[in-house]
């Protein structure tokens, strides 16, 4: 199952974004009243600790300094993230609430039967800025040594593998489940509150293995705490070269890439999303945060506006291939 952002698609909506966004004048968004001129609230709908919170925190940090106002992190967890995003939705579109996801949001629609919000009309994509392969990981002192053993294990056993996520419809969820239909192979699928506990099971040995964003398990892996067998992508990591991409791997026809991004209520004012926008291009093309996202095995891209809105039309309808082939009961 092919779930994927091209890479070099990818690049150049980058590329092209950071260009136009740092070319965008002051002037019109000064005339328009400065913004922001109170702190800012990024509501992160899942718990702390994982991928979309590391990473949007980061962020945020980057956006105080630039703007010398506060963008500040709330997290609030529940429902594969519907509640937060729900909140976000019914706030004034002023710029001054957020919400931070990832290609979470481009499944919601094939998880639940009816959503508390319309995704594709009350809130508006501002920007993704910063994209990471999905990474197979299990316990340091698991007997899978390589991709291939835990493949060979799994289609020898089928269903008596078990993986974990942070609940039914995350990315990782879709991600394995993906990962599962290009190998071929029958994985038993156990939900947590949290990817933070579904890596914490992980480190127990309550569940064989785990499939998450790098940002989420990067930090274990260098730990020596987990053993990270492969990654989705078209290239090894700078930080672990000696991981295999899953193609090398042997799993073909595999490529979901995560990203995180902005969101905003419908009708949040054109300059502003201007000025959000600019700022993280500037952001994400500082040192810092290139070594952080380094650091994570992500990518510090940048997709804005209309690209944006795209590349979600175009995830929402990839991710509904793999909810038919995995079977998917909507909520």
């Amino acid at each position: 199952m092919i779930c994927h952002l091209e890479t070099t698609r990818r690049r150049s909506f980058a590329a092209t974004a950071v260009l136009a966004l740092l070319a965008i004048p002051a002037g019109p968004l000064l005339a328009q009243g400065a913004y922001p001129t109170k702190p800012v609230k990024i509501v992160v709908p899942y718990p702390p600790g994982g991928a979309v919170d590391q990473v949007t925190r980061k962020v945020a940090h980057k956006l105080t300094e630039q703007t010398g106002q506060s963008f500040f992190v709330e997290n609030k967890a529940g429902a594969t993230g519907t509640i937060g995003a729900q909140q976000v939705a019914k706030s004034s579109p002023d710029g001054y609430t957020l919400m931070a996801n990832d290609t979470t949001y481009s499944i919601l629609p094939h998880v639940f039967n009816k959503l508390p919000f319309d995704p594709d009309r009350d809130l508006v994509p501002v920007a993704a800025f910063n994209f990471a392969p999905m990474a197979l990981v299990v316990g340091s002192e698991s007997k899978f040594k390589t991709l291939a053993d835990l493949v060979g294990y799994a289609k020898a056993n089928p269903g008596k593998l078990n993986y974990g996520t942070g609940g039914a419809g995350t990315t990782p969820h879709f991600s394995t489940e993906a990962l599962a239909t290009a190998a071929k192979i029958d994985v038993t699928h156990v939900p947590f509150k949290g990817a933070g506990e579904a890596t914490l099971a992980l480190l127990s040995g309550t569940i064989d293995f785990q499939i998450a964003s790098t940002p989420g398990v990067m930090g274990q892996v260098k730990g020596g705490k987990v053993r990270l067998l492969g990654i989705s992508g078209d290239k090894r990591l700078t930080a672990l070269p000696e991981v295999p991409t899953f193609a090398e791997a042997g799993i073909k026809n595999y490529g979901v890439i995560n990203f995180t991004g902005l969101w905003a209520p419908k009708g949040t004012p054109a300059p502003v999303m201007q000025r959000l926008q600019k700022e993280i291009a500037i952001a994400m093309a500082s040192p810092d945060v290139q070594k952080f996202s380094a650091d994570l095995g992500s990518v510090p891209s940048v997709v804005s506006g209309d690209a944006f809105a795209k590349m979600l039309r175009d995830n929402t309808e990839l991710w509904s291939k793999v909810a038919a082939a995995a079977k998917v009961e909507k909520q």
